[in-house]
C-alpha cells in the first residue's frame, strides 16, 4: 500500500508539472514561418514572358523566386492564427534587399489570393514584377484568404496592418536562410482594398509601430479610406456602380458583423430574401460574379430602411467599425507619399483621395489624377509609374 501511494504521489507530481510547464510556455511569435512553398522559379526570359502574356510591362531584370509562406499572426481580436502570402525573390547577388509591400485589392474567393493564385491574376504578376526589378517583393493574402483559416475582415485596417507585418517579419527569417537581409526601410504600395491596406501599413510603419521596420515611400492606388464621408454615402446614392456598390457594402457589413456584432440576425441589415444567404455567400469560396448576381441588384433592395439610415448616419458599433478602419490618412507623413486615383472611377470614387491627401497635409503628399479612367485602369496605369520612382528614387540595392 505504501508503495501504491508513493507512485500515486510520483504521478501526480509530473502531471502539476507538466501542467505548470505548458501553462508557462510562451506564445507562438507573430511572424514565425510555418511551411515555405517554392512557387515559381524563373529566368529572366522567363519572368518576362510571364509577365507580358499577363499585361504587364515592366522592366525585367532579374530571373525571380517566388514563394508561398504560411505563418503566425492574429486574429482581430488577437488570438493567434495563421495566414499566407506571397514573396517574390530577385536572382541577383545582393545581399540586402529593399523590400516593396504590395496589397492586393478586393476579392471574395480565397484561391484567387495571390500565394495560392493558379491563373496569374494581375495581384501575383504586380508582385512578380516588383522582385524582376530587384526588389524583395511581398503580398500578403490577408486574413481569412488564401490558406488563412476562418473567413476574411474585409477592409478592417488593424488586420491589415498585422498581416502585412507578420509576412515582413516571416520575410526577413526567409532571407537570413539564404544568408542575405532586408533593408527596413520598406516601399508600400497597393491597389483598391490594398489601397486602403497600404496607408493603414505606411501609417504603422511611420509611427514605429512594428519594430525593426519603417517606411521609405508610399503609394496607394484608389483606395477607400474615407468610408465615412465618401465610400459608404456614394454606394448608398449612386455614384458607385449599383454591383459594386452591393458588393462593397455586404461584404463590409457582414464582416464587421462578426468583429463588432452590427446586428443579432441578418433581418436586421438585409431584406429577404437575401438575408438568409448574404452571410454564407461570404465564406470564400464564391465568386464577386456569383455574390452579385445572387444578391439585390442595388443597396436600397439589398438593405433594411433602418440599416440604410445606420450607415447613413452612422452610431454605435456601426460608428465604432467604421472609426477603426477610418482614420489611415489622419498622420503627417515624414517621406514622400504619392496618392494615385482617377476621377472617372465609379468603384472607389475620387473624393477618397482627396480627402486622403487634405487629411495628410505636409509637402510630401501629392496626389495623380489619372483622369477618366475606370477602377481597374487606374492600378494598370499607376504600377509601372509607381515601379518607375521606385527604381529611381530608391534602388533596390
Amino acid at each position: 500500500m505504501y508503495r501504491l501511494r508513493r507512485c500515486l504521489v510520483a504521478v501526480v507530481v509530473l502531471l502539476a508539472a507538466a501542467g505548470c510547464g505548458t501553462e508557462h510556455e510562451p506564445p507562438p511569435a507573430r511572424g514565425e514561418i510555418v511551411s515555405t512553398t517554392p512557387l515559381l522559379s524563373l529566368p529572366p526570359e522567363q519572368t518576362a514572358a510571364l509577365l507580358t502574356n499577363g499585361g504587364i510591362s515592366t522592366p525585367v531584370r532579374n530571373g525571380v523566386d517566388a514563394f508561398r509562406i504560411e505563418y503566425r499572426t492574429i486574429t482581430p481580436h488577437g488570438d493567434p492564427t495563421t495566414a499566407s502570402g506571397l514573396v517574390a525573390l530577385p536572382r541577383t547577388d545582393s545581399r540586402r534587399l529593399r523590400v516593396v509591400s504590395y496589397e492586393h485589392g478586393t476579392m471574395a474567393l480565397k484561391s484567387d489570393a495571390p500565394s495560392v493564385d493558379t491563373r496569374n491574376l494581375p495581384d501575383r504578376l504586380r508582385t512578380v514584377a516588383f522582385a524582376a526589378a530587384g526588389y524583395a517583393a511581398t503580398a500578403p493574402d490577408y486574413l481569412g484568404l488564401g490558406n488563412g483559416p476562418g473567413t476574411h475582415p474585409y477592409t478592417h485596417a488593424p488586420s491589415e496592418v498585422s498581416a502585412s507585418a507578420d509576412l515582413l517579419r516571416a520575410t526577413a527569417s526567409l532571407v537570413a536562410q539564404q544568408r542575405r537581409e532586408l533593408d527596413p526601410d520598406v516601399l508600400v504600395t497597393g491597389f483598391s482594398q490594398g489601397g486602403h491596406a497600404a496607408m493603414a501599413l505606411g501609417k504603422a510603419l511611420a509611427s514605429g509601430a512594428i519594430p525593426g521596420f519603417g517606411v521609405a515611400a508610399l503609394a496607394p492606388i484608389s483606395g477607400p479610406y474615407d468610408l465615412r464621408h465618401v465610400q459608404a454615402p456614394a454606394a448608398l446614392d449612386g455614384r458607385v456602380l449599383p454591383g459594386a456598390a452591393v458588393l462593397f457594402l455586404s461584404y463590409w457589413i457582414t464582416s464587421m458583423n462578426r468583429i463588432h456584432h452590427l446586428y443579432d440576425d441578418p433581418t436586421e441589415a438585409f431584406q429577404q430574401p437575401y438575408a438568409d444567404k448574404v452571410e454564407e455567400l461570404f465564406d470564400g469560396f464564391h465568386t464577386e460574379i456569383t455574390i452579385v448576381t445572387s444578391l439585390a441588384p442595388t443597396p436600397g433592395q439589398l438593405l433594411t430602411p433602418g440599416f440604410v439610415r445606420s450607415a447613413a448616419e452612422p452610431t454605435g458599433a456601426t460608428a465604432a467599425a467604421i472609426t477603426e478602419s477610418d482614420g489611415t490618412c489622419d498622420w503627417t507623413p515624414r517621406v514622400p507619399v504619392h496618392l494615385y486615383a482617377a476621377r472617372g472611377d465609379r468603384a472607389v470614387p475620387f473624393p477618397n483621395a482627396e480627402h486622403c491627401s487634405q487629411a495628410l497635409g505636409g509637402g510630401d503628399a501629392t496626389l495623380r489624377d489619372l483622369g477618366d479612367v475606370d477602377h481597374a485602369g487606374t492600378a494598370r496605369i499607376a504600377v509601372p509609374e509607381i515601379l518607375g520612382w521606385f527604381e529611381q528614387q530608391f534602388p533596390p540595392s
